[in-house]
This record gives structure tokens, C-alpha cells and sequence, in this order.
């Protein structure tokens, strides 16, 4: 896994890349009650909002780390937000994406980079 400075998670797999948040987004986050996930066949650029997420603190937007096109989206976090705060790292995840170019996942942080980080944080 790979992970973004946004506490995103990023998993290749197939020439694919799931994307989610991290336990430490979710934890952040508070109570999810809402996301709102992009079509399958989008395609994005690196920064762009591709997903709305709400919680009982606050709005927020994930954008995409890097230009590709969503090939598939979990539905069941949809019509069950709250899975995102029980199951973040693994079933909650939030999209499948295919990168623009290949090795778009090379300058993402690492588990220990991004640990490091989470500890300069607080």
C-alpha cells in the first residue's frame, strides 16, 4: 500500500489502483453519513474533487493523487457510509481507478513515511 499526505490509502493491483481513506482519516472524519462517489468511465486530473464525504463534523472532498479513469466504485459504502468508520482499510474502500501512465503510485508515501508523518502531525 501506498498512502497520500491527504491520508489517503492507494492499493495496486491488476493495473488497477483501489483507493480509500485511512483509519486516521476516518477518525478524523467522525461519523460518515454521506459520500457521494464518481461514475464509472470518469476520467480526472491529479487534484481534481472526486468524492464528497460527510460526517457530523464536517464536509469534505477527496481529490484524485494522480490523472486516470474510475473503472469501478463500491456501492455498498453509498447506501452505508457508516461502513467507512468500521472498516476503512479494507472493505470501505471507495474506487477503482486505471492511471494514466504506469508507475503513477511511485511517488506516494510508504506505511512508515506515512506513520512518520501522522507523528509530526501531533
Amino acid at each position: 500500500m501506498k498512502y497520500t499526505a491527504q491520508h489517503e490509502w492507494l492499493a495496486e493491483r491488476d493495473g488497477t489502483v483501489t483507493v480509500g481513506i485511512t483509519v486516521h482519516a476516518a477518525k478524523e472524519l467522525g461519523d460518515v453519513v454521506f459520500i457521494e462517489l464518481p461514475e464509472p468511465g470518469r476520467t480526472f486530473a491529479r487534484g481534481e474533487e472526486i468524492v464528497i464525504i460527510e460526517s457530523v463534523k464536517a464536509a469534505s472532498g477527496i481529490e484524485a493523487p494522480f490523472d486516470g479513469e474510475v473503472v469501478e466504485v463500491n456501492a455498498e459504502i453509498v447506501s452505508d457510509p457508516e461502513l467507512v468508520n468500521e472498516d476503512p482499510e479494507c472493505g470501505a474502500w471507495f474506487m477503482r481507478v486505471k492511471p494514466a501512465v504506469p508507475g503513477a503510485l511511485d511517488a506516494f508515501m510508504d506505511e512508515d513515511a506515512y506513520r512518520a508523518m501522522i507523528d509530526q502531525e501531533h
